[in-house]
């Protein structure tokens, strides 16, 4: 259902703010999705509460994540250049978005200028993440890909002292996110849990001390 969005007060950035107020409020259950990668679209999908990943899939349905958003990101911006949204984006958890159409996004970039160079600011950012994720692939073998994923995982301290990842991963997530397979992730997970790196609880980890460049 569309309507009025109600901001979740969890946007205290004024300009996404400012930008969320051009769209429509819509709701997204966990696991449902948001954009079909090859469907057309000419809107962008500012996130106002939970957490969406980016993916592409095969025909056979293998997945590999890109990237995970949460409030304040946008995702779709993409397709409005007028192509064929070139990835799928799906609700890690009951999410809420405003959904700006091209030429309400138009109309606030011509109102306040500063929409636009946030924008441009994000979509650069973005693309050095690629660059930097695509050099990975490319350039570290996958215990390597594992070891870096870990480790850039946002933690929270709890009261065993630990500082254990905010997000729930399984080993397919990480296989998806590093293009490995699970059978490979599975082992290189014992194996760093095995060697005291890292402890494993309800699908997060907590690194107990730095895992080795190479293994």
């Amino acid at each position: 259902m569309v309507q009025a969005p109600q901001w979740p007060g969890k946007l205290p950035d004024p300009v996404v703010r400012e930008l969320a107020a051009q769209g429509q409020l819509r709701r997204y259950p966990k696991g449902s999705l948001v954009i079909r990668e090859g469907d057309s679209g000419d809107a962008v999908y500012l996130i106002l509460s939970g957490k969406v990943k980016v993916y592409v899939s095969d025909a056979e349905g293998k997945e590999m994540i890109l990237a995970a958003y949460a409030a304040g990101d946008y995702v779709g911006e993409m397709a409005l250049d007028g192509q064929a949204r070139s990835a799928s984006v799906a609700a890690l958890e009951p999410t809420a978005c405003a959904v700006i159409e091209r030429e309400a996004l138009r109309a606030a970039i011509h109102s306040d200028p500063d929409i636009a160079m946030r924008i441009i600011a994000t979509l650069i950012g973005r693309q050095r993440a690629t660059t930097v994720s695509l050099k990975t692939l490319a350039l570290m073998d996958v215990y390597g890909r594992v070891a870096r994923l870990l480790l850039g995982l946002e933690t929270v301290r709890e009261a065993d002292g630990r500082h254990w990842s905010r997000e729930r991963l399984t080993q397919q997530d990480i296989a998806n996110r590093v293009g490995a397979s699970r059978d490979m992730i599975s082992r290189i997970l014992k194996e760093l849990r095995v060697g005291g790196y890292i402890a494993l609880r309800d699908k997060r980890f907590a690194i107990l001390r730095r895992p080795p460049a190479r293994w």
